[in-house]
């Protein structure tokens, strides 16, 4: 006896092989593609094909005014699975949620692929620039601009800075995404990422302890750029700790803006460079104990306060502290000392290998 072979099951599966779509089930989250196929008083209405009919209403009918202004019945649009199937048999739909969806995917992508892209600067502050990606708000902060676009203002005044900042609207930046987080809204974006990668190419020719011939580009508070003159398209940054063996107060005590000046490298990493002068300069702490014992009565000029006290110029380029705790107060030592004038003091101690002469006032 021969029995007929059934041939449902394998037609079923051919079916459902080339659709898939037929056995998927919606969830809240999940993107389709909608056709515009009516419109109502409070709701519009999308055919989903396999899953039935989709609706935007409510607030998400608000979210999408602008998507829907310009739709025509029988277009094609990617909306939102909000609910799988309300309590009347609809696929509850969101637009707007979509095509953030779409960008924050997008963004993910570019991030990935490390792709270079350009972004046009729509804001400042001062903490950075603003811009926009697929219409997501993205910010580039300061520390992230290339070194060009650096707002180098010495006092690190903010309002200076926001001044510099603004020159940047309008303008187009190629950036790259350093960071992103859909849930907390927040995009970074990175200039400086996009220069290192051609930079770390450039910088393959330079070692630590290379000396380099440059022009002072910038000065900022805590130091000052020096444009390669070999190479302009690379700058290093001297450190103010850099810049001499003797504390500065400010950059420009050693150097200016266009000023000549040979450098040393001194660390290369991630596409930037560290720059010294004072490496190239005869170290006057080696000799200290040759002109300064402790004991010794002596005269020095104020050159400026810090938390600390005083920083006070010596002879043989070398410098002295004396400790706010001498006079009580800040307040007080700015009573008995005068930046700029020359006062008495007693050396108490005298350490080269930690760079200090520690001072006290000469009764």
């Amino acid at each position: 006896m021969s029995v007929k072979k059934n041939n449902t099951n394998s037609v079923l599966a051919q079916l459902l092989k080339a659709n898939p779509s037929l056995i998927r089930v919606l969830k809240p989250g999940d993107l389709v593609d909608a056709v515009f196929s009516a419109r109502g008083n409070r709701a519009v209405y999308f055919d989903l094909g396999p899953w039935g009919t989709g609706i935007v209403y409510g607030v998400e009918l608000l979210n999408a005014q602008e998507i829907l202004k310009n739709l025509k019945l029988g277009e094609k649009v990617s909306a939102k699975v909000v609910e799988s199937e309300n309590d009347q048999g609809y696929v509850e739909l969101s637009l707007a949620g979509a095509e953030k969806q779409k960008s924050w995917q997008f963004i993910k992508d570019l991030q990935e692929k490390g792709e270079i892209f350009p972004v046009k600067i729509i804001g400042a502050n001062t903490g950075g620039l603003l811009a926009k990606v697929n219409e997501v708000k993205a910010f580039i902060p300061i520390s992230q601009l290339s070194s060009d676009h650096y707002p180098k203002v010495e006092d690190g005044n903010r309002e200076k800075i926001v001044v510099e900042l603004q020159k940047l609207v309008g303008e187009e930046l190629k950036v790259k995404v350093s960071d992103f987080n859909p849930r907390n809204n927040k995009l970074i974006l990175s200039e400086r990422e996009v220069l290192e990668e051609n930079v770390k190419e450039l910088l393959a020719k330079y070692k630590v302890g290379d000396l380099v011939e440059g022009i002072i580009s910038g000065v900022a508070d805590f130091g000052a750029f020096m444009r390669f003159a070999d190479n302009p398209k690379i700058e290093g940054l001297i450190h103010i700790s850099e810049l001499d063996h003797r504390l500065i107060g400010n950059p420009k005590e050693v150097v200016n803006l266009n000023d000549a000046v040979k450098a040393k490298i001194i660390d290369i990493k991630d596409g930037r460079v560290s720059l010294s002068l004072k490496a190239l300069k005869p170290d006057p702490w080696q000799e200290a104990e040759k002109f300064f014992q402790a004991g010794q009565e002596i005269s020095g000029t104020v050159a400026h306060f810090n938390p600390f006290g005083a920083v006070v110029s010596l002879d043989h380029s070398l410098q002295g502290l004396i400790h706010v705790s001498e006079f009580g107060s800040i307040e007080e030592m700015k009573k008995q000392l005068e930046v700029g004038k020359p006062h008495d003091f007693k050396v108490d101690s005298v350490k080269p290998a930690e760079k200090r002469i520690i001072l006290k006032l000469k009764k």
